[in-house]
């Protein structure tokens, strides 16, 4: 599951963009890969890494709930479960 967010612009500065991936690893569990940045520019990429598929699929539910609270807009969504 992927998930991609975009802040619109303010004045001539590059947008900023948040994608959230969700995919299994090789030990069974699931990781949550955030990649944050400014489009055009450097990225910053954490994991996290969950037992289950429902902890790793709530925590990327809230982490698309507190960027759509900052103002960003969901601007594509890939996956059988992407989240509504």
């Amino acid at each position: 599951m992927r998930l991609l967010l975009q802040q619109r612009p303010q004045g001539h500065e590059a947008p900023r963009f948040v994608q959230l991936m969700l995919q299994p690893d090789l030990l069974g569990g699931w990781e949550l890969v955030r990649e944050t940045g400014q489009i055009g520019g450097r990225s910053t990429v954490r994991r996290e890494v969950f037992l289950d598929q429902s902890a790793a699929l709530a925590a990327l539910e809230h982490a698309r709930d507190q960027q759509l609270k900052r103002g960003f807009q969901l601007m594509f969504a890939q996956g059988v479960e992407a989240p509504k």
